[in-house]
């Protein structure tokens, strides 16, 4: 991979040059990352199926808080548990470029070895998407007691159904939502101003960029409520969206017509009981 960067930082001006991730550096975090994003996938495959074997239908349902019992703490942390690493499953392979320029960014500093830096700044960027997973959790929680979620997970109210497809439909078209999907399609240019040292500037940089990430997908993954939380099918439809953002050759285009969609989707969902 090689990307262009300046010779000189602090905001000081400098040539452009382009450098090269290590071959070694390349390796080892497109291997971790593979690895992460396959163990979060084969969990909630695994997952799914469980779910959906009549034997052990009843008992998994109960355990991810999807019947007309109150929840446990043990439920809560399922459900916290589902959420995290249904996250970094979706979240993982978007994540790869902004990692991959990182380690280039790093070496172009000389600042030493990358790996540990590289696994500072990816804690820093799921801990952002960590904490969104606590507010699904508490969301799905409220959804839960109020009886509005249906046992496939999905918004069993079609008035609630609509009014989420359209907020989301609608944060879609905003100027907020480009701004932090311009930030990330362009992870060379928030390194270079938003860099710091060290393993713990690289730990705030991820939690920067992942905040920037959360602002354009959080929406998105709302629909989640609306298709069923644990719809694998859609789980990976959304994942591939976000990633084709992220690296499509018309982002705003794509953005904005899944947002009309989505409006349009929600006001006939909302039509059906006006």
């Amino acid at each position: 991979m090689r990307i262009t960067a300046i010779n000189r930082w602090e905001g000081r001006p400098g040539r452009i040059h382009c450098i090269s991730v290590p071959r070694r550096d390349r390796i080892l975090i497109s291997t971790c990352l593979v690895i992460v994003v396959a163990l979060a996938w084969t969990y909630l495959v695994v997952l799914g199926r469980r779910m959906s074997l009549s034997g052990h239908e009843g008992a998994i349902m109960a355990a991810m808080g999807m019947v007309g019992t109150p929840w446990t703490p043990v439920d809560l942390l399922l459900t916290f548990v589902m959420w995290t690493v249904m996250m970094v499953g979706m979240m993982g392979v978007s994540a790869a470029p902004v990692l991959l320029v990182f380690g280039a960014t790093r070496t172009a500093r000389e600042e030493g070895d990358v790996a540990p830096a590289t696994l500072a700044f990816s804690l820093g960027y799921a801990a952002v998407w960590t904490a969104f997973s606590l507010v699904a959790t508490l969301a799905q929680w409220m959804l839960h007691e109020t009886a509005i979620l249906s046992p496939e997970m999905a918004a069993s109210n079609p008035l609630i159904g609509g009014a989420i497809l359209i907020g989301a439909g609608v944060y879609q078209l905003t100027p907020f939502k480009g701004a932090c999907l311009a930030h990330c399609r362009s992870p060379l240019a928030f390194l270079l101003t938003k860099w710091k040292n060290g393993r713990d500037g690289a730990f705030r940089m991820g939690v920067e960029h992942g905040t920037f990430c959360l602002g354009c997908c959080w929406a998105l993954m709302c629909v989640l409520f609306v298709v069923g939380v644990m719809n694998l099918v859609w789980v990976a439809a959304l994942a591939v969206f976000v990633f084709l953002e992220r690296i499509g050759p018309a982002p705003r285009l794509v953005g904005r017509a899944a947002g009309i969609a989505m409006i349009i989707i929600g006001l006939s969902l909302v039509a059906r009981i006006v």
